[in-house]
């Protein structure tokens, strides 16, 4: 078994939002901040707080903002346990090719859920509902 498991988030999960002391509470790391390849689309979908979903698509997608995130087995184990459905864990493939675990969507997650690509991430959609003055 790993020692290790990187985890690639793509929206509470990022570095000083709503839910990333799920994660630094279990003792996580952050690798790196990149990019996904550019096959992904982001909706927010229903739910408190906020959530994303990051879809992998055929075409129009583009690449958005990611981080990874390293956990011990044992924490990703715990942290993957508590993950509320629609929402699970599966691959996500990054700029460089490189596929890592990551939050992935199950497609009822995509009912009625508005489509915010255009946004270009997580932080700049939560930006836009609370603009800075």
């Amino acid at each position: 078994m790993q020692a290790f498991i990187d985890l690639v988030v793509c929206g509470a999960h990022l570095s000083g939002m709503a839910l990333n002391p799920q994660l630094l509470d279990r003792g996580a790391s952050l690798v790196t901040a990149t990019l996904s390849a550019p096959s992904y689309r982001m909706y927010v979908i229903a739910g408190k707080p906020l959530r994303p979903a990051m879809v992998k698509v055929s075409t129009n997608g583009v690449a958005l903002p990611v981080e990874v995130w390293r956990l011990s087995a044992a924490a990703f184990g715990d942290f993957v346990s508590q993950i509320p459905a629609p929402l699970g864990i599966g691959k996500v493939e990054l700029s460089d090719g490189t596929l890592l675990s990551g939050f992935i969507a199950e497609p009822i997650a995509l009912e009625g859920a508005e489509d915010i690509t255009e946004f270009g991430g997580w932080r700049n959609y939560i930006g836009s509902l609370h603009p800075v003055s």
